[in-house]
């Protein structure tokens, strides 16, 4: 992971415990059932972000050296894992 993906990607989580720590409270707190659900889905959101971005890094780098490796073996470990991230992550989707 680059070192800029790496900051972001922590800047973004920093603020999701944020929000997560604010949900909390809004429970605690006896706040209104569809406003706590709001910012359920706003923290999901923003935990998919965080995803897709350190996604798009791993294939930008990780998965692309790979590729241009020459190295069949590594070839098909990285395309497998890729497979293997997208099945989890579609189906993270789902629920």
């Amino acid at each position: 992971m680059t070192p800029e993906i790496r900051e972001n990607a922590a800047r973004r989580l920093r603020k999701i415990g944020g929000q997560v720590a604010g949900l909390e409270r809004m429970l605690t707190g006896g706040r209104y059932c569809v406003d706590v659900l709001s910012q359920v889905a706003a923290a999901q959101a923003a935990l998919a972000e965080v995803g897709k971005l350190v996604l798009a890094d791993h294939v930008q780098t990780c998965v692309a050296s790979a590729m241009a490796s020459g190295d069949e073996a590594e070839r098909t470990r990285k395309l497998e894992e890729l497979l293997d991230v997208f099945s989890r992550f579609g189906q993270l989707k789902q629920r």
